[in-house]
C-alpha cells in the first residue's frame, strides 16, 4: 500500500518537462499574489487559447459546436471555464475546481495612523494564520483602490528590487520574557499586526507629521487621498518571488501555493484537452478561506448562473436539463493537502498521510474530527478514479489530513456535491501551509497536472 517516490522512475525528458511546468507555475505566483491578479492573468491567457467571453457570445447568439470554448468572470475575483464536448451536456460535465484566495492580512478602511512617530497601516487578517509567523519578514502592498469618479487604481508596491517593502515589528528578544511565556496563539494578537509604513515627519503645523509625509506620497505617486481607503480592497503579502528550494531543486518555495499550486494545475489541463467527450468545466473560485462565502465564493450562484447560461446558448434553458446536468457531472475539488513532516510526525497517522514526492494526493473526506463538515466520496468514484488514473500512469497517494482528532478542515467539495455530483478532494501535499511561504515538490505538482488532464479526458 505505501507509495514509492515519483522521482525514482523519471527519465530526463520527463524532468526536463517537470522544470518546464514549474518554472511556468513559479511565473504564476509572482503575477497572482491575489484574485484578481490571478483572474488578470487567466483571461490573459485563456483568451489567447481561444476562449470566448460567453455573455458576448450570448450576444451574439453563436451557435455552439463541440470544441467550442468559453469563459465568464464573477466581479473580477472568480472565473469559470467550459470547453464544449461532443457528448450532450445533460450527460454531465468533468469539472475540475479551486480556489484562488488565500491567507494574508488586509488593510483597513480607515487605517493610517501614527505613534510616536511611526506611521502604520492597520490592517484584518484574513483565513486562518499563525500570526507569529508575519511578523519582522518584508511585505508587499497589492490591490486596487476604486475611487468615487469610478477609476480604479492598482497598487502593486514591495515586488520591483527598487520598491520599498512594508515590515511588522516584534519585540527584540532581551526584552521578551513576558512575550515567551504566553501561548503562540497570543504571543501576537490580531490587532498588533499593524504595518510600519513610514518615519520621516513633514515639517508642517500638522499634528501628525509622519503621517503627513506618507499621505504627500500616497497623493504625489499614487494619486490617492486617505479618504479613498474606505473603497479598497488593498492586500499585506510576502514579498518576493517564489524560489526553487533544495540543492537539488526539486521543490518550490512560495506565497499562496494553497491553493494555487492545484488553480494552477487545473487550468493548464484545461488549456491541454482537445476535443474532449464530455464538457470540460474549470472553476477557480474566491473566499474558499474564509468559509467560501459572498458573491464571489463558492457559495454563490455564479456557477449556477453560467451553467444556466450556457445551456440557454445551446439552445434553451429547462429546469429538468439543467439538474440532470449537474447531477451526471463528476468533479474533483482541487485544493491542497497537508504533507507528512517528520518534524511533527506526531500529528500525522503515517499510514494514511501524503508525502511530498509521491504524487498526486486523493482525501476521499476532508472535515474535523468525526468528519464533520465534509464531502465524503463513495466507494465507487474511489474506483472509478484509481482506474482512470492507472491507466494514465499517474502517480497518486491517498491521505486524511492529521491524526483523527488533531484538527481538520475543509474545501469547495461538500458546496458542489449538493447537487448530487460525484466530488471528491484531491491535489497537492504542502508543507508550511498557510504560512507567509509554503513548500510543494515538482513532481507533485506534475503528477497532479497529469492527473488532471486525465480526468478531463475520461469518458468511461
Amino acid at each position: 500500500m505505501e507509495r514509492k517516490n515519483a522521482w525514482v522512475d523519471y527519465t530526463s525528458k520527463d524532468r526536463k518537462a517537470i522544470d518546464k511546468l514549474a518554472d511556468a507555475y513559479r511565473d504564476f505566483l509572482d503575477n497572482g499574489k491575489t484574485e484578481r491578479e490571478c483572474v488578470n492573468q487567466i483571461v490573459n491567457r485563456i483568451e489567447e487559447e481561444g476562449y470566448t467571453e460567453l455573455s458576448k457570445a450570448i450576444k451574439k447568439k453563436k451557435k455552439i459546436k463541440p470544441g467550442d470554448k468559453f469563459y465568464a468572470v464573477n466581479m473580477e475575483k472568480s472565473v469559470v471555464m467550459f470547453q464544449i464536448g461532443t457528448e450532450p451536456i445533460e450527460n454531465g460535465m468533468n469539472i475540475l475546481g479551486a480556489h484562488i484566495d488565500s491567507p494574508r492580512m488586509d488593510v483597513k478602511q480607515n487605517p493610517l495612523y501614527e505613534d510616536n512617530d511611526i506611521a502604520y497601516l492597520d490592517t484584518h487578517y484574513y483565513g486562518g494564520i499563525k500570526k507569529y509567523q508575519w511578523v519582522t519578514i518584508p511585505l508587499a502592498l497589492h490591490g486596487v483602490v476604486a475611487k468615487k469618479d469610478g477609476t480604479v487604481t492598482i497598487i502593486n508596491i514591495g515586488e520591483e528590487e527598487d520598491d520599498p517593502v512594508f515590515f511588522i515589528s516584534d519585540i527584540l528578544i532581551h526584552l521578551a520574557a513576558e512575550q515567551l511565556e504566553k501561548k503562540a496563539a497570543k504571543a501576537i494578537e490580531g490587532e498588533a499586526l499593524d504595518v510600519i509604513v513610514g518615519s520621516i515627519p513633514l515639517a508642517s503645523e500638522e499634528k501628525d507629521k509622519v503621517t503627513a509625509w506618507v499621505k504627500k506620497i500616497l497623493k504625489e505617486e499614487y494619486d490617492i487621498e486617505e479618504e479613498d481607503f474606505l473603497s479598497a480592497e488593498i492586500e499585506v503579502v510576502p514579498a518576493g518571488r517564489a524560489r526553487e528550494a533544495g540543492f537539488d531543486r526539486s521543490m518550490i518555495l512560495g506565497y499562496g501555493q494553497d491553493d494555487r499550486v492545484c488553480a494552477f494545475g487545473s487550468l493548464d489541463a484545461m488549456l491541454q484537452v482537445k476535443d474532449p467527450k464530455r464538457t470540460c468545466c474549470c472553476l477557480l473560485v474566491d473566499k474558499e478561506e474564509i468559509g467560501s462565502v459572498g458573491a464571489t465564493g463558492m457559495q454563490s450562484r455564479f456557477f449556477e448562473n453560467q451553467c444556466a447560461e450556457l445551456l440557454a446558448l445551446m439552445g434553451g434553458y429547462d429546469e429538468l436539463t439543467f439538474r440532470r446536468m449537474l447531477a451526471n457531472s463528476k468533479m474533483l475539488s482541487s485544493d491542497v493537502s497537508a504533507g507528512f513532516d517528520p518534524s511533527y510526525a506526531s500529528c500525522f497517522e503515517k499510514k494514511n498521510a501524503a508525502f511530498l514526492g509521491r504524487g498526486m494526493v486523493f482525501n476521499k473526506f476532508t472535515g474535523s474530527r468525526g468528519k464533520s463538515g465534509s464531502n465524503d466520496a463513495n466507494a465507487e468514484y474511489m474506483g472509478y478514479i484509481r482506474r482512470v488514473m492507472d491507466k494514465a500512469g499517474v502517480a497518486y497517494q491517498t491521505a486524511e489530513l492529521g491524526k483523527v482528532d488533531k484538527g481538520g478542515g475543509g474545501t469547495i467539495a461538500y458546496i458542489l456535491s449538493l447537487y448530487g455530483m460525484e466530488v471528491i478532494d484531491s491535489g497537492v501535499a504542502v508543507l508550511n501551509m498557510h504560512a507567509p511561504y509554503e513548500a510543494t515538490s515538482k513532481a507533485d505538482l506534475y503528477e497532479t497536472w497529469k492527473g488532471y488532464i486525465a480526468f478531463l479526458k475520461a469518458a468511461d
